[in-house]
């Protein structure tokens, strides 16, 4: 009796382990299921990465510029002055154009990064009124960590899903998505039509990822 419940008790610590192994691999399988388009597929394709001058979040910038890019994109680079923009965690970006200088016909979506400087530099009508005319040209809107608080503000996020990045600590991006009647859903990364929203760094690769996807849409 004792040496069945002992063979019981491994056989169930063997079954736990190969469901986590396969669990595991299926997740590493869907994640590159997800980059297999070719990789010029959106060649000639543009879109404008808006970021503080001070204190944007280096992953969400870099990695997914480098996602974007892979795929083709011409990233440009904007932020409130020319000069070389610097990042919370060390990163250096020599700013292509202003936001006054950007012309949202040259350009097929618009992208605003997050992180500590987003919201000071970044959460204003010049903002919004770029954001709303993003939508009403029918042009891709991405959006990460703090800075979909920038979109909900300009109100094109209404009755739509996205996400927005919050800590036990600071729930306050949430009460503004709830004030702003937007439907917050706790994932990465969320896409509701042409608009993109992820939730981080974290989230950047597959940001960049969803971001291409959503390119391809005419």
């Amino acid at each position: 009796m004792k040496k069945t419940a002992i063979f019981i008790g491994i056989l169930i610590v063997l079954i736990v382990i190969a469901t986590f192994i396969f669990n595991s691999k299926i997740k590493k399988e869907d994640k590159s299921s997800k980059i297999t388009m070719p990789e010029n597929i959106l060649e000639g394709k543009k879109v404008a990465m808006i970021m503080a001058f001070k204190n944007f979040r280096d992953a969400e910038y870099f990695v997914t510029k480098e996602t974007l890019e892979k795929f083709g994109v011409v990233v440009t680079s904007v932020s409130t002055k020319k000069g070389i923009a610097l990042g919370a965690d060390g990163g250096e970006v020599e700013v292509d154009l202003t936001l006054e200088e950007l012309k949202l016909a040259d350009f097929n979506g618009i992208i605003f990064i997050g992180g500590p400087g987003a919201l000071k530099e970044l959460d204003n009508e010049n903002s919004y009124n770029l954001i709303r005319e993003t939508v009403s040209q029918n042009k891709v809107l991405g959006s990460i960590c703090i800075s979909p608080v920038i979109l909900a503000k300009a109100g094109v996020l209404k009755n739509r899903k996205a996400t927005v990045w919050s800590s036990p600590l600071d729930r306050s991006p949430i009460k503004i998505f709830k004030e702003n009647r937007v439907k917050y859903v706790p994932e990465e990364v969320v896409v509701d039509g042409k608009i993109v929203t992820g939730n981080g760094p974290d989230a950047a690769e597959e940001f960049g990822i969803k971001l291409v996807g959503v390119l391809t849409m005419k």
